[in-house]
């Protein structure tokens, strides 16, 4: 099964929808749902439902409609919406979720047990209704008549019927037709509560034909019929005769409702009217026709006409007359956007790469050709290509507050199977960074929060004795900082154990009896394969695998993942990586032959080595830089390279370039300083994958491949050699 582009985008608004609806769930439990929010969760079900019918995806239909009646109560103030309730649309919006899915893998049917879990679902939300489950597609006219039906028995008044003015022409008798033998058939739909007779047009006695027709009737009809079947009734005698079908008084509030609720789609008044079932399109079309009759002698709404003639009331010509004006500015303030398939936008990505390496290449030919011309043409170009770059990044760029709000429903129903009272805080939900990045920190996201819930927060009781409050927080935070994106998973719980990890450290033989560790080295051997401090395994953590995954999966970001925890208060877990995957402003250095890419967010500053700092050399490896301690490392000496015999003169002049990450400062030393120069990273094959302190390649203008210096991979080689404390720089 091909899904055309119609229905693929079907999916892709469902899955928003989805997502809204279970974001307002959500939100109902921690604070009182208003009547907006109610009504947003209603709107989100009910426009799954009418778009699936448009493809006749009967399952979900179906499902939707029970879930939409139930909704319908809590928006009518029938019912309540308490946790039990939520809970329940929760699952619902599960099964709705995987029904969609099954569409999406090209189903023709569904599985019996997601079958199976979805009638016992619609059992649940039937015993709220109070009537049997329906398993039938209805139609957004029906559905008119179907919420009516839904309502308490007494909420319609008797008197509260339809009215039927029917004026029958005077052949219609001649023509064949029965004026009797319609309101017949009317009372198979329903109950013809009353007929009052007209003979006012009856002409004298001695004029009377007995072919014609002078009779006209007013008919109160009791029916949950919507107003297109019952105009079906007369489709035959429509031509000899003017009928007038005018609703309940509680369909014109009903009405107005689903007007307002109609979805943000620009349309015309009749196409709303038609929407709701206040106007059928015979009525709409009599319209029209009136108002092109009289266009030349004057202007009139077609609002005004329809009022006129009796085929609406006005207060639902006001309220669609509304949500005309609100679509408009709904338009008005949200932003013009098109949906981009991410391959597409991908392969862009990568021709802007190589368009930047043949700018570089342009760029080296323009300075040997020492034209200035040609050197002036070059900028211009390589400015260009700078701008478009920034631009193209930025089409993938996205903000990570989707992938945060998805942790509210797992923090809700881990908690619960914990049995633990636990709160989630989301900050920083506003920042952007590539989606490339936003799509693979899911599962670590997932792994750290889950173990926060479960081996952070503590009991109840325990809480309780340590004069803590009785819920828990998990407090998820994103920022900018210097070039990179810190995603924070916080947790007010216990904090690490130092003295079981060491141990542990120890019995698994990772840790050397009697070494000396720092705290931070201490916390770290959680990621070591296999390493767990759980007392007993639990259906969420414990068995020792997870955490591993996590920094292998954020390094193959090229990140990291820092540990702040103090015992008792609670610990931080703070990941940090790139903004983007694909294209970086790098500063290029030299040493001897070879080339090396520092990201420029991370640099500093420059300063020469001097002599004086050479001269010690033998006893330390760093300098005194404005009054701190600067510990630096030798490119030449970490990746063991030759020397270049031919620029002994240029590495007598070694230079320092100073980067920092996190608020760790350390130094590079290296031969030459070469400038700004734009960066497509390039990966490194598997091969390459176990050198520390690279994290990729890229190609120069020369056509020379330069690597790309991962400096948290180079601090830590610092850190892990160094005696000396590695300088932190405070905020």
């Amino acid at each position: 099964m091909n899904l055309d582009a119609a229905l693929q985008t079907f999916l892709v608004e469902s899955r928003e929808l989805l997502e809204n609806m279970e974001s307002s769930l959500l939100q109902t439990e921690h604070q009182a749902a208003d009547t907006e929010t109610i009504n947003a969760i209603f709107r989100a079900a009910h426009t799954i439902k009418g778009s699936a019918g448009l493809f006749g995806l009967d399952d979900i239909v179906k499902f939707t409609h029970v879930v939409e009646s139930v909704l319908d109560k809590v928006r009518n103030n029938e019912l309540q919406l308490d946790s039990d309730l939520a809970s329940l649309f929760l699952e619902s919006c599960d099964q709705i979720s995987a029904l969609v899915g099954n569409v999406e893998a090209g189903n023709d049917s569904i599985d019996p047990a997601l079958a199976d879990k979805g009638a016992a679902i619609i059992d649940r939300l039937n015993v709220y209704l109070g009537v049997a489950p329906v398993a039938a597609v209805v139609t957004p006219a029906a559905q008119q008549a179907a919420n009516v039906a839904a309502q308490p028995q007494g909420a319609v008044a008797e008197t509260d019927n339809w009215h039927i003015s029917l004026r029958f022409g005077v052949d219609v008798l001649r023509n064949g037709m029965d004026p009797l033998a319609f309101m017949r058939y009317l009372q198979t739909m329903g109950t013809i509560v009353s007929v009052m007779t007209l003979s006012d047009t009856l002409p004298a006695f001695p004029e009377m034909d007995a072919e014609s027709c002078y009779l006209g009737f007013e008919i109160s009809f009791k029916s949950d019929a919507d107003k297109a079947t019952i105009e079906g009734v007369f489709e035959f005698v429509r031509e000899d005769a003017r009928i007038r079908i005018l609703p309940p008084r509680s369909r014109i509030a009903e009405y107005v409702d689903f007007i307002r609720e109609l979805p943000e789609e620009e349309q015309r008044l009749g196409e709303i009217l038609i929407a709701s079932g206040t106007l059928t399109q015979q009525e709409l079309d009599e319209g029209l026709k009136a108002q092109a009759d009289i266009a030349n002698e004057v202007s009139l709404p077609l609002g005004s006409i329809l009022v006129e003639n009796g085929a609406v009331q006005p207060a639902v010509v006001e309220a669609a007359a509304e949500k005309q004006q609100q679509i408009k500015d709904a338009k008005a303030k949200v932003p013009r956007l098109i949906r981009i398939d991410a391959d597409k936008l991908d392969t862009l990505i990568n021709l802007i790469g190589e368009l930047v390496i043949a700018g570089a290449g342009i760029n080296v030919l323009a300075q040997r050709s020492a034209s200035p011309e040609l050197i002036e043409s070059s900028e211009n170009i390589g400015k260009f290509i700078e701008e478009v770059r920034d631009s193209a990044l930025s089409l993938r760029m996205v903000q990570i507050g989707e992938t945060f709000t998805k942790f509210q429903r797992v923090v809700r129903d881990v908690s619960k199977e914990l049995k633990k009272d636990i709160t989630l805080i989301v900050s920083g939900a506003e920042t952007e960074l590539d989606k490339t990045v936003v799509e693979k920190i899911g599962d670590p996201l997932m792994h750290l929060v889950r173990n926060s819930m479960d081996h952070g927060i503590e009991p109840a009781d325990v809480r309780q004795q340590r004069g803590k409050p009785l819920q828990g927080t998990i407090k998820l935070n994103a920022y900018h900082e210097s070039g990179s994106i810190v995603i924070e998973v916080s947790d007010d719980g216990g904090g690490l154990n130092k003295d079981r990890i060491l141990a542990k450290g120890i019995e698994k033989g990772i840790v050397s009896p009697g070494q000396v560790m720092t705290d931070q080295e201490i916390f770290k051997l959680i990621f070591a394969a296999g390493f767990s401090t759980a007392e007993q395994v639990t259906n969420i953590s414990g068995r020792g695998v997870g955490m591993d995954v996590v920094r292998q999966n954020i390094e193959a970001l090229r990140g990291s993942i820092g540990i702040d925890s103090e015992q008792g208060v609670g610990t931080t877990m703070s990941i940090r990586l790139p903004l983007t995957l694909a294209i970086i402003d790098g500063f290029l250095v030299q040493v001897g032959k070879s080339a090396f890419v520092i990201p420029l967010d991370l640099v500093v500053e420059c300063i020469e080595l001097n002599e004086s700092d050479r001269s010690n050399e033998e006893s330390r490896n760093y300098i005194n830089l404005r009054g701190e301690v600067l510990p630096y490392v030798r490119l030449r000496d970490l990746f063991e390279l030759d020397v270049d015999s031919d620029a002994d003169d240029e590495a007598a002049r070694e230079n320092i370039v100073v980067v920092q990450y996190a608020n760790t400062r350390v130094g590079i030393v290296v031969d030459r300083l070469l400038g700004e120069f734009q960066t497509v990273i390039k990966p490194l094959g598997k091969i390459f994958s176990h050198i520390r302190g690279i994290g990729g390649s890229t190609i120069l203008g020369s056509g020379e491949v330069a690597l790309i210096i991962d400096v948290a991979g180079l601090i830590e080689q610092v850190q892990a050699r160094e005696p000396q404390p590695v300088q932190m720089i405070s905020d």
